[in-house]
């Protein structure tokens, strides 16, 4: 009878008993524990899946501002030559090279110009800008065809303005002025004259004085 609580006791004071409730409270711990890690993981997954999204949002609108300049390099590269391919095919070199042009398109399209004035207008940063002004006369057709012939030419010229100053059989005078252009300094050497300003006033001059009555 007295066995039974001696037994109890010793059980309870023995190290193997010890050893047992000291594993079940670090397994309980373990697995709170385990639980509470398996909470934070399932948090912190969802916040770097929200943080992942909002980072490939932000790339993508990069690369969508950042498109236009892809590849900007080489374009500017492919600007420069076209500008001076420009320049040395389309650009004369010298006022006389644009006089000698008009003359062979003159010949070949067999009009007659007259009066023949080239100016030149403002120097400009890389260009200046040559006028031809004259008067053109021939047949209908001719003209059209010189006219067509400057529009075309390698060398670069823009018709400007053209008026009917008159027509007589079948024959037709026009005013004709013609744009092209020069570098600056093959400008400056061709010394050509200012071009006026149209949209300068016309300057008046003082009329003459009457003649006077004989006998006052």
């Amino acid at each position: 009878m007295n066995s039974s609580p001696t037994t109890w006791r010793e059980r309870l004071v023995a190290p193997l008993t010890w050893h047992w409730a000291a594993f079940a409270v670090l397994f309980v711990i373990a697995v709170i524990l385990a639980i509470r890690l398996g909470l934070d993981w399932a948090a912190m997954d969802s916040h770097a899946t929200e943080v992942l999204a909002g980072k490939q949002v932000e790339l993508k609108a990069i690369e969508l501002q950042t498109a236009p300049l892809r590849g900007l390099d080489l374009r500017l590269d492919k600007t420069r030559k076209q500008i001076k391919d420009f320049y040395q095919k389309r650009i004369p070199p010298n006022y006389s090279s644009i006089d000698a042009r008009i003359g062979e398109l003159q010949v070949a399209s067999g009009v007659r110009l007259t009066r023949v004035q080239y100016t030149q207008g403002k120097p400009g940063a890389s260009l200046t800008e040559i006028t031809m002004d004259a008067s053109i006369s021939g047949e209908y057709p001719a003209i059209m065809h010189f006219i067509n012939s400057i529009e075309r030419d390698p060398m670069f010229f823009i018709v400007r303005a053209m008026a009917l100053t008159g027509q007589q059989g079948g024959l037709v005078n026009l005013r004709l002025r013609v744009s092209t252009w020069l570098r600056p300094a093959d400008a400056v050497a061709s010394g050509l004259p200012t071009t006026p300003d149209e949209n300068a006033p016309a300057v008046k001059t003082a009329p003459e004085p009457a003649a006077s009555k004989e006998g006052e």
